[in-house]
């Protein structure tokens, strides 16, 4: 009994770690996305220098 719901701990473990994951991989490719687009889209500077788009 004991390893049976150690067992299926396990597997709900391994469930929500998974699902995690994959929506972690969504979140990062919808940054990498916006950073992308922000790349292209920023404005340049006087004196003809492109600015950076974001602040660090």
């Amino acid at each position: 009994m004991l390893a049976m719901l150690l067992v299926l701990l396990l597997i709900l473990i391994l469930f929500g770690a998974g699902f995690a994951v994959k929506v972690l991989w969504w979140i990062a490719l919808a940054v990498l996305v916006l950073w992308l687009i922000g790349f292209i889209a920023r404005s340049a500077e006087s004196g003809g220098r492109r600015a950076r788009w974001y602040r660090w």
